[in-house]
């Protein structure tokens, strides 16, 4: 499984719009291929969306993105509000449960991705697997990703939380579970954004 990031940064202004262009041909949309969430920034870098998708493997993907052009559903359209665009490829890391495709766990959603030194990934998944309960005892993931096409070496991990006070109650805790685990690798860079759900988005 593999799960595509694509992030989309807009024009000032115009999310309302993005939104109103994009919800009426989700439906169809959802019909080729899975949905892991649909989010928007509100700290960190503004003006932004990420919508993640759900795919076997990369054939598949490729096989999907065809088929909704050609039938006529997708891409919404937002030409003109669409600035800049990437699209990264992550895949699941393989210690999380599986989950209900539709969650209600926010409303607030942290999206933390992490750059690496090269082969250090698998040493932070070896100390982060014995430790995931308890981190999900103070707040369910989204997700916890490895990069595979795109930015190379990084590592995202996407958690809910129901209010900006229960996210700071929670990362008061962590010293309790012993988190973040000690994986005798450091990052290289860091990035941090709070984002808000898509009345669309599966997750909520």
């Amino acid at each position: 499984m593999i799960h595509e990031f694509r992030t989309y940064d807009l024009k000032p202004g115009s999310l309302d719009q993005y939104y109103a262009n994009t919800a009426p041909m989700m439906e169809k949309r959802l019909e080729y291929s899975p949905l892991v969430g649909y989010f928007h920034t509100e700290v960190g870098p503004l003006n932004r969306v990420l919508h993640i998708w759900e795919y076997e493997d990369l054939n598949q993907r490729a096989d999907v993105r065809s088929k909704v052009i050609s039938d006529g559903i997708w891409p919404p359209p937002n030409k003109g509000i669409v600035e800049n665009q990437q699209v990264d490829i992550f895949i699941p890391a393989p210690f999380l449960p599986s989950f209900d495709r539709e969650r209600a766990i926010g409303p607030l959603f942290e999206l933390r991705v992490y750059r690496y030194p090269v082969g250090a990934i698998p040493k932070v998944y070896e100390a982060w697997a014995p430790k995931i309960e308890a981190r999900m005892e103070l707040a369910q993931p989204v997700g916890i990703w490895s990069s595979d096409i795109g930015g190379v070496n990084q590592l995202a991990h996407m958690w809910a939380y129901e209010s900006f006070e229960h996210r700071m109650e929670s990362r008061r805790k962590f010293a309790s579970i012993g988190w973040p685990p000690s994986s005798g690798v450091a990052p290289i860079t860091m990035q941090n954004m709070l984002m808000l759900a898509a009345d669309f988005s599966p997750i909520q």
